[in-house]
């Protein structure tokens, strides 16, 4: 009985996380910069978020080393955030991480996340993945996500911008305008 009661919380939670929303991606606030050719505002992208392949090269390094490096990664884009880069785990040195069993969390969207960090040289996360992701973002088990707050991450060569945040993991490149949540004041968001 106790199971069930909790089931049903959980639910009621998801749900009410995924309508809380203002902005999904239909019409961008009056905020928003507006692209210039060749760019994409965040505004744009859904809500709920959409998965991109990338046929791009993506690059994870840690002071030179490379831990991840892939043409067959997937960018998971949502309303105000730059997209985060999940790699297969095939192109992952999987070797040079470790699960920490301490740290879980809930994604209203893909599921329960672990977390991973370096066998050496950084004591917090640098990574984390959806081991059994909710049916819709399925195609995400098996792939693992970097913080580019910790690490060097590159995408076609370009060295990408941590998003301003010690939660939120997106890439910053070029090509992306916001602004970002994760920025001072967008907590509303």
């Amino acid at each position: 009985m106790g199971s069930n009661k909790k089931d049903k919380t959980k639910i009621n939670w998801l749900q009410k996380s995924r309508e809380s929303w203002n902005y999904n991606g239909s019409k961008r606030p009056p905020f928003a910069i507006t692209p210039k050719e060749g760019q994409r505002s965040v505004w744009d992208f859904p809500r709920p978020p959409a998965i991109e392949k990338v046929c791009k090269p993506v690059i994870v390094h840690y002071k030179g080393v490379t831990i991840a490096n892939s043409n067959e990664a997937l960018a998971v884009l949502e309303t105000a955030s730059p997209p985060t880069y999940y790699i297969p785990k095939g192109d992952v040195q999987m070797a040079m991480l470790t699960s920490i069993r301490s740290k879980t969390s809930l994604c209203e969207w893909k599921g329960n996340a672990v977390y991973w960090t370096l066998k050496t040289g950084i004591d917090r996360p640098v990574a984390w993945s959806y081991p059994n992701p909710f049916p819709e973002f399925e195609v995400l088990k098996d792939h693992i996500a970097f913080y580019p707050q910790h690490l060097e991450c590159y995408i076609d060569g370009e060295q990408v911008t941590p998003q301003s945040s010690e939660f939120y993991a997106g890439w910053i490149t070029s090509d992306l305008v916001g602004p970002f949540k994760g920025e001072p004041g967008t907590g509303h968001w």
